[in-house]
Order: structure tokens, then sequence, then C-alpha cells
């Protein structure tokens, strides 16, 4: 992976807060581009305040904010006209597709592989990639980029904070099976 390889967060990836928070420390390591849309960020917000109404759904989208600020670049607009010509097993994930397109994708970070054939992906030149798959890439290309991201966001839990095993843990929990087995072997750095 380059910096110019660029991926597409679905919003299923981004709507658990710690896997949200390590792909986006994944992005700001520049070893390639994280792009989404506005239409991706209302869906992970809207169905985390249907699935947890005690959540603050300002504070979500100040996250969503601060997102958008963190990583150059990363907003995916003017995709809107190609929804209608896609077709996909549920019409609803067609946006992300057409976000992926406009944004010069190679990859869909999803956890809903069936939602996106690879056989119709790949006339466009995109895959669909479970993110634990994903991440299992970086750590293949730059295993120190992962441990640094993955040690970051544990570091920034502080209320409360984190043993690195009950960390692991928390990512195991959001089926990242490998990327967890690669930080155990690593959890002195964590």
């Amino acid at each position: 992976m380059s910096a110019n390889f660029t991926v597409i967060y679905d919003a299923c990836v981004l709507y658990p807060a710690p896997l949200r928070d390590l792909l986006m420390q994944l992005a700001l390591t520049n070893t390639f581009r994280a792009r989404w849309s506005a239409q991706i960020q209302d869906e992970w917000i809207r169905n985390l305040i249907k699935n947890r109404p005690d959540l603050n759904q300002e504070l979500l989208e100040k996250t969503a904010s601060m997102m958008n600020r963190a990583v150059m670049d990363a907003l995916v607009t003017g995709y809107e006209s190609l929804i209608d010509g896609l077709t996909l097993p549920d019409a609803d994930d067609r946006h992300v597709v057409a976000a992926a397109i406009k944004g010069q994708a190679e990859v869909i970070v999803t956890f809903n592989l069936k939602d996106f054939p690879q056989d119709y992906l790949s006339e466009f030149d995109l895959w669909a990639q479970h993110p634990d798959e994903f991440i299992r890439d970086l750590i293949d290309l730059t295993p120190e980029t992962v441990l640094l991201a993955a040690h970051r966001c544990r570091a920034r839990l502080k209320n409360p904070p984190k043993l690195v095993d009950d960390y692991l843990d928390t990512l195991l929990a959001q089926q990242l099976p490998l990327t967890v087995n690669f930080l155990r072997k690593n959890k002195e750095l964590l």
C-alpha cells in the first residue's frame, strides 16, 4: 500500500467506537488514504443513536466533524448521480459504491462482504475487504505502524484506562482476530 492507495470506510466499521478509533488512527499514518461521505457518517450516527439512545447525537456529530478535519480530503462529495445506476443486493449500499467510485478508492472496508459482490465490484476496479483483513494487510506491509496506532488508541483510554489484555479483548470483540493475534505477540509495545 502507498499513500495513494485509497479506501472507503463503510458505516458499519465506523459504528463501533473502538474500531472507529483504530481505523482513524491508522488513517492518520499516511500509509493509505481513508475516505467516506457525509451519508456514510450520517448512517453510522443514525444507527448508533437508534441502538444506543443514551448517547448524545450532538457529540457523535462533533466526532464526525473532527474526523472530517483530521483526515485531509476524506469527505467524498459529488457521487450522488452515480447511485441510481448501481445494482447491489441491498440498494441501501449503493451510495457506498458510488462514493468509492467518485473517491477513486480501491477497497471498501466493511463487515458486510455479502452486500458487495466481488464480481460486480471488479467492474469498477474495487473490492470489499473485512476490516481485520485490511488491518492484517497493513501489518504485513508496516507492522510498526499498526503497533503504534494501537498503542496510541489504548493510551487515550483514560476513563477508565485499559490494561493491554483488556484492550485486546475489546478489539477481539470487534471481530479482529488476526489483528489481535499480531498485537498479542507484541503486547509489550502496547
